[in-house]
């Protein structure tokens, strides 16, 4: 931006629009109201892989043994 474009009353100037690109779920065209996603239902998926841990970052880090048996004490009282 440029001192001129910062005067008042100095219309902005238009962004063009990028096209939406393919939904990262199934490769359709992505539509504004789930963009990135082309539907709810890619949305969803995406989500659920999220939340299933398929989007993780591996690493060479042992897990802290307490840590785990935290976790795992926690999984049994909400089994019962």
């Amino acid at each position: 931006m440029t001192d001129e474009d910062k005067k008042p009353g100095k219309p902005k100037r238009a962004v063009a629009a990028r096209a939406p690109g393919p939904c990262p779920t199934c490769g359709k065209p992505a539509t504004p109201k789930f963009r990135p996603f082309c539907s709810d239902r890619c949305k969803t998926i995406d989500l659920g892989r999220w939340l299933g841990g398929d989007y993780r970052i591996p690493s060479e880090d042992e897990p802290d043994v307490d840590d785990v048996a935290e976790l795992m004490r926690h999984l049994e009282d909400g089994a019962r």
